[in-house]
């Protein structure tokens, strides 16, 4: 069983819908019990830092998510749920993000020329190697929408990033622990086979 995370952020019906197709059998909860039995757990979210770590904290979700990563569950972030998994973010200075992975969330400069938020269409280079891209050429293209981008610790975590003014390091992986800075779920066949390749994990 997959548990969505229910922290009232936006997109998860899309995500919920992408692992149904997928044949997943899907529960979207914020029942600490179900998400600590579940296969595996997915954090999505589109919305503001600061914001998402309240709700969190509000539905004593903060532990619940960091038990998951520690016993190794895997664990998938899209979107604001990478950011959330780092220690902090320019958008909220200050709030604390859960911190499972070391790193900083920067805002995507603006003297660059091109519009932010970045919404659209991007390749994928592979710095590292990552399980959620088996099987997909780099140079594939997905779909981002945010206006902010990590700056991890730990190059090594880094597996996948795209060019927008600044490199963007747009997916990660630590142990069990991944990470999406675009949509899978929005990103045709590229992104149902990323979700799919995330079913596979144990």
């Amino acid at each position: 069983m997959v548990a969505i995370i229910d922290y009232d952020a936006g997109n998860i019906k899309s995500v919920e819908k992408a692992l149904i197709h997928l044949g997943a059998e899907v529960c979207v909860t914020r029942d600490p019990a179900l998400i600590l039995q579940a296969d595996h757990v997915i954090l999505p979210g589109v919305g503001a830092f600061g914001d998402a770590m309240q709700k969190l904290r509000e539905y004593q979700l903060v532990e619940v998510i960091r038990q998951v990563a520690d016993r190794n569950t895997p664990l998938l972030g899209i979107c604001l749920g990478l950011q959330l998994f780092f220690e902090s973010s320019e958008e909220s200075p200050e709030a604390e993000g859960l911190g499972i992975c070391k790193g900083k969330i920067c805002r995507i400069p603006q003297d660059t020329g091109l519009k932010i938020p970045h919404i659209g269409w991007n390749s994928l280079d592979y710095p590292n190697p990552g399980r959620l891209f088996a099987g997909i050429p780099e140079g594939r293209f997905v779909y981002f929408v945010h206006s902010y981008y990590l700056e991890a610790s730990d190059q090594k975590i880094v597996t996948a990033t795209c060019d927008y003014g600044v490199k963007i390091q747009a997916s990660v992986e630590q142990g069990n622990v991944f990470a999406c800075q675009f949509h899978p779920e929005k990103s045709s066949d590229t992104g149902l086979q990323i979700l799919e390749n995330f079913l596979k994990i144990s």
